[in-house]
């Protein structure tokens, strides 16, 4: 009875433990990349959803103000049919001197003048809601801007001599239309989030 010997067992050699440690420190290296791309994505969509979070509640405040043909403290406000009918304060674009501050008592107050963008929303660099307190999270780097233009005959215009104006002469039956544009930055030049917006002079005497 014959018995062979075990053939002799082969480990690794020093080489191939080299070479497998090296191959596995550039695979490893090559996640830690994956990873530290995605980390630094993941913090934009975070960053834009704060943004839209953002216009839409600037958004909703402007379309919620009143869209009336006289400011609230004209004694004719609750009367007058157009803005020749107020006493003494036809509503306009701008604020009045005797607007209190946001929320403003009238859509228009929010620009200076249609198709100029104006920054209503901020103080001392920072962004506040309509009572004056800055928004709460990380809203570091962010602005936002208000745009309106006046909607006549089809198409938008800014204001001037041949425009549709917020001072309009119509009666009440012929309602005056603004398109409202919010616009939030929240970083680099393109990382905006835009909304636009109608209002409608549908109960130009209600005040109140």
């Amino acid at each position: 009875m014959s018995f062979r010997s075990p053939g002799r067992q082969r480990g690794l050699s020093i080489i191939e433990l080299i070479i497998f440690i090296v191959v596995m420190g550039i695979a490893a290296a090559g996640i830690m990349q994956v990873f530290n791309l995605s980390t630094k994505a993941s913090a934009d969509p975070v960053r834009r959803k704060q943004a839209l979070l953002l216009a839409e509640a600037l958004l909703e405040e402007i379309e919620l103000a009143r869209f009336t043909y006289c400011d609230p403290t004209d004694a004719n406000a609750a009367t007058a049919t157009s803005t020749a009918g107020c006493a003494t304060s036809p509503e306009g674009f701008d604020i009045e001197v005797n607007n209190v501050g946001r929320p403003f008592d009238n859509v228009s107050d929010y620009v200076a003048a249609a198709g100029v963008a104006a920054t209503p929303f901020t103080v001392g660099g920072m962004l506040v809601d309509a009572g004056g307190t800055q928004f709460q999270g990380n809203v570091a780097g962010f602005t936002a801007s208000v745009t309106m233009n006046v909607i006549g005959a089809g198409t938008e215009q800014a204001l001037g001599p041949a425009a549709l104006p917020v001072r309009s002469t119509a009666p009440a039956a012929g309602l005056n239309v603004v398109r409202i544009t919010v616009n939030v930055n929240y970083g680099g030049a393109n990382d905006n989030v835009r909304l636009d917006g109608y209002r409608t002079r549908y109960a130009p005497t209600s005040y109140p």
